[in-house]
């Protein structure tokens, strides 16, 4: 599947979808310790197109941060000369 460049099949993105659940999963229940989830990497790796790797590494980061946010609220740097 790797270098192929055409829209993935249907049955292509379940199978990309399923193997990036796969390792999200993974991720969280071993608090984002990757080497314990390599063998689900790569099976997500060589199930999805790599510019959609991309993307979905970039989603969870955004994804993190912002449950990150909502959890410990967003507190903006203290502005000086407050009065």
């Amino acid at each position: 599947a790797a270098g192929k460049m055409s829209a993935p099949t249907m049955e292509e993105r379940k199978a990309c979808w399923g193997a990036r659940d796969e390792f999200w999963r993974c991720l969280d229940r071993h608090t984002e310790d990757a080497s314990r989830c390599e063998k689900l990497r790569l099976a997500f790796e060589s199930l999805c197109p790599q510019q959609w790797v991309k993307y979905f590494d970039k989603r969870r980061d955004f994804l993190k941060y912002k449950k990150k946010l909502e959890v410990e609220g967003f507190h903006p740097p203290e502005t000086a000369g407050k009065s």
